[in-house]
């Protein structure tokens, strides 16, 4: 049955040029609506820059330029960029245009009349030279736990504690640099608190028929759920970069109230350009499925504020979160100064493939938001054997054959080996659509590696090279092509999500487009191809070289200010509070500065620790701390292993870690403590207090398996 959906990917944030952390989510978004497409279903897929708030409005002064004249030109640089990865977006929008101010403005007025928005007077710090109230990230002091400098004002990056900005010791403007004062002012709130029935029948499927989310995903949710649902400030005070607030001057709305909004507003532009119904979709009735690709960092908006702002105005809510993780490159942090940092337009001009690196992000994506490595090694390595090698290799070995002895026909029939070999591919490919949907990209490509290695295998027992030889072997020859091709055509619709560009020059040469996945459970038998032409070249090792060279030199050194930039830094987080930066967010996150770089450790380093996975027998509070949980673990071999690990804040109910498996350092040296001897060390990712999520291991992963 076809099916009505419509997808949208985070957006980015309109204050620089896109790179590869941001593509990482992207991409998934697009392979994701064209193989619904292959599925026959009805897909409108938008997006759109996020284009307001305060990092945004001192960048514009700093560059010289109005903040609409600066949002223009990081636009066009945008759409430049997935025009040229290939994005099949139906449109792209920005939040700073009419159809947003009216949707964000039309939206914020239903929830004042249904009563959801209060007003509250707050303290807030201000910048009396700027005069300007301050974002927390716009404050620096010294951290009122460990005493370290230069802290921002939300925690601190050398202990990892969580605190108010007011807390800060010597606190400064890192705008002016002036001393910030406290000022009161009045703001609007989101009064999400009244929304956590709606929230937990939505998290359960009630809403939807189905999982919202990943269940890692929405484990994390019920905690912010359960723990207690704060009202949301959605206001910000002038001078500020956004739409104003209907009936509140000098307010204007906080730019993650109008970002998501900015979904809305983008189908709204398509809806007006082709004549749709958006209420079509969005009323709250509609059985259109709404889909957001989001990162992990931003679950909470989109996981929280989202569905409770469209329930709240009338709107029909999100079918579906489909979350990654973020991306490292070569296994640490993406950096400037390693030449690591690398911008989408500098990847397309060192002359690699666009395409290319879709395939190889399709190699380690699921529907768990893990974090995904581009090994620059392995990615050379794996597009010249997989796409080259393996797919390529398969019509290059044959094609030639069918010309020169077939006038490029195939044969009428299958001969009954080669019939039965054409059914283990079929028991292969058969659910590939199912697969896409389920976000398991990279059963997918486990899927494409078997079956092209089966035919690989078939075509060097064959040898067509030597039947070609014998004229005693002509049918036999014609078989082996017929095959060969048949299967290079079941593969090239595989990949088609992945590799739109490469697959429609494969569609070229076999003569047959592919419309829908069906389209090639037969064999082309009878069918006539055209002269193959190669569909890929190999990586060039000095292409990636000159990538990484050009992004140590173009982008220079990271700056002293926090950049407004859409980033956010990931952290191994541990039971001593101690952290680790590993990765740089792919999505948007507009008031968040670049963290320091860690340094590069080798693989000895590396192979020193012994990560094991550890089923949770028992978690519960450690009476007399307010941080540390108690962990008993079920280390298989090992036996059962003690853990107390600071993540309280972010699991303030421990009985439901029961059953879970994590990520723990197993050759930790035993800590005594007050409350017991901890044998270990939990890993989870996130940047502290509540802001933590435990590693998860796929199904399957038994206790005290090595990870590796």
């Amino acid at each position: 049955m076809s099916r009505r959906i419509l997808v949208t990917n985070a957006l980015p944030y309109a204050n620089g040029p896109l790179h590869l952390g941001h593509m990482l989510g992207y991409m998934q978004a697009d392979m994701w609506v064209r193989a619904q497409r292959l599925c026959g279903h009805d897909v409108t897929y938008v997006a759109a820059d996020d284009a307001h708030g305060t990092p945004i409005m001192l960048a514009a002064e700093k560059a010289g330029l109005s903040p609409e004249d600066f949002i223009a030109g990081v636009l066009a640089s945008h759409e430049a960029d997935f025009a040229d990865f290939s994005f099949s977006y139906d449109h792209y929008h920005s939040t700073h245009t009419p159809e947003n101010q009216v949707l964000a403005s039309t939206i914020y007025l239903r929830l004042k009349q249904a009563g959801y928005i209060a007003t509250r007077s707050i303290q807030q710090l201000f910048d009396p030279e700027r005069q300007m109230f301050l974002p927390d990230r716009y404050i620096k002091g010294t951290c009122p736990k460990c005493g370290t400098p230069d802290q921002y004002g939300d925690n601190c990056e050398h202990c990892g504690a969580t605190y108010a900005p007011t807390d800060l010791i010597n606190p400064y403007s890192v705008v002016s640099g002036a001393t910030p004062v406290l000022r009161e002012s009045e703001h609007y709130f989101f009064e999400l608190s009244k929304f956590h029935d709606l929230l937990d029948d939505w998290f359960g499927g009630k809403l939807t028929g189905g999982p919202v989310a990943n269940s890692g995903v929405i484990a994390k949710l019920r905690e912010w759920l359960d723990l207690g649902l704060k009202d949301w400030d959605i206001s910000r005070d002038a001078p500020y970069f956004g739409f104003p607030i209907p009936e509140a001057p000098g307010k204007f709305f906080y730019v993650w109230l109008d970002a998501p909004i900015g979904y809305l507003a983008s189908f709204l532009a398509l809806c007006r350009q082709r004549g749709m119904n958006f209420d079509d979709y969005m009323d709250a009735g509609s059985d259109t499925e709404l889909h957001h690709f989001i990162g992990k960092d931003i679950i909470n908006f989109h996981g929280l504020f989202w569905p409770a702002t469209l329930h709240g105005a009338c709107m029909r809510v999100p079918t579906a979160l489909h979350v990654n993780g973020y991306l490292t490159v070569n296994g640490a942090k993406m950096s400037k100064s390693r030449g690591t940092f690398i911008q989408a337009r500098t990847y397309l001009q060192s002359g690699l493939h666009p395409e290319v690196l879709r395939y190889y992000f399709a190699t380690m994506l699921s529907d768990t938001p893990v974090d995904v490595d581009l090994d620059l090694k392995a990615f050379e390595e794996r597009v010249n054997s997989h796409l080259v090698g393996k797919w390529a290799n398969i019509a290059s070995r044959t094609a030639g054959f069918v010309h020169t002895h077939f006038q490029g026909r195939l044969a009428d029939r299958l001969a009954a080996p080669e019939a039965a070999l054409w059914q283990q591919l079929l028991a292969q490919y058969g659910d590939i659509g199912q697969l896409y949907r389920d976000d398991q990209f990279a059963e997918v490509t486990r899927r494409f590696i078997a079956i092209a290695d089966l035919v690989n295998a078939y075509i060097a027992e064959q040898m067509p090279w030597k039947q070609a030889k014998d004229p005693d072997q002509r049918e036999a020859l014609h078989q082996t092509c017929t095959f060969a091709l048949s299967a290079f055509h079941l593969l090239s619709a595989l990949l088609k999500p992945i590799l739109p560009k490469t697959v429609a020059l494969a569609e070229q040469f076999l003569d047959r487009s592919i419309t829908h996945f069906d389209d090639v459970l037969q064999p082309l038998l009878g069918h006539t191809v055209q002269a193959f032409q190669p569909l890929l070249g190999r990586i060039d090792p000095k292409q990636i070289e000159a990538m990484v060279e050009a992004s140590r030199s173009s982008i220079g050194s990271a700056p002293d200010e926090p950049a407004p930039a859409a980033k956010a830094t990931g952290t191994i987080s541990t039971s001593s509070s101690t952290k680790k930066t590993v990765t740089v967010n792919a999505s948007t996150s507009p008031e968040t500065p670049t963290a320091p770089e860690t340094p590069i450790i080798g693989i000895d380093d590396f192979a020193k620790l012994d990560l094991r996975i550890g089923k949770v027998l028992v978690c519960e509070l450690v009476e007399g701390s307010d941080k540390l949980l108690r962990f008993e673990l079920d280390a298989g071999p090992l036996g059962k292993r003690q853990i107390f690990s600071g993540i309280r804040a972010a699991y303030p109910q421990p009985e439901r870690l029961v059953g879970r498996s994590v990520v723990f350092v197993a050759n930790l040296a035993p800590r005594k403590m007050r409350f017991g001897i901890s044998e270990g060390m939990i890993l989870s990712a996130g940047d502290g207090g509540s802001d933590l999520f435990l590693l998860d291991a796929d199904n399957g992963a038994a206790a005290g398996a090595t990870v590796r």
